[in-house]
């Protein structure tokens, strides 16, 4: 698709931190669904963001750390692309991470539309993580923090450990019922062959109390 008729800006965002052993060439397959997009051929020709001034994608080997900040036109076909990423990511990642797309509008002129028109303009939130655990622990700091600085404009912090531990019941039955779900097609123990092992849960995410 050419940049000239493309009817989003699209920026994605967000810093995950991946495991020691890593590789550039790992990286670069995972993020193929992104550079591909943009017409690239290679990590490093795709990294640049439409926009100069953001950092684009950036990958630090010595903190493990990888760093979106990137803009590129595109369609709504952009979602495909970010499913496959996140789901390469997902082998990757040391801990869970947020990433953040937003899809601006290029079409819409706030000063020449109609007062009714409305922007398409949206917004979604990835979550890439070792495990679900991982991406669950994120997902509940996040809300968290929303929360709490939503409900401190009436209450002082001590106040809201109990708002804080309700959420935390939200998220241990959502992570319980998970397990559970995985444990339906576990093997019986005992049953040998490939898989007995089942599919674990991984650790319940840390509780604040």
């Amino acid at each position: 698709m050419s940049s000239y008729n493309a009817p989003f800006e699209i920026h994605v965002h967000g810093d995950v931190t991946l495991r020691a052993e890593v590789s550039y060439a790992q990286l670069q397959d995972a993020l193929k669904p992104l550079w591909k997009y943009a017409g690239a051929k290679s990590l490093a020709d795709g990294a640049q963001s439409a926009y100069e001034e953001e950092p684009g994608i950036k990958f630090d080997a010595q903190k493990h750390e990888l760093t979106l900040c990137w803009t590129v036109p595109g369609d709504e076909d952009f979602r495909q692309s970010l499913d496959e990423m996140c789901m390469s990511l997902n082998e990757l990642a040391e801990q869970g991470a947020a990433i953040e797309v937003t899809f601006y509008d290029a079409e819409f002129d706030e000063d020449e539309e109609a007062p009714e028109a409305e922007t398409r303009d949206d917004f979604v939130m990835l979550f890439v993580g070792p495990t679900p655990a991982a991406i669950m622990q994120v997902q509940r700091d996040l809300l968290v923090e929303d929360v709490v600085n939503l409900m401190e404009r009436h209450f002082d912090g001590a106040e809201l450990g109990g708002v804080v531990a309700e959420i935390d019941k939200l998220f241990s039955q959502r992570f319980d019922a998970l397990v559970n779900s995985l444990e339906i097609g576990r093997p019986p123990r005992g049953s040998g062959g490939p898989g007995s092992a089942g599919h674990g849960g991984g650790r319940r995410p840390r509780h604040l109390h």
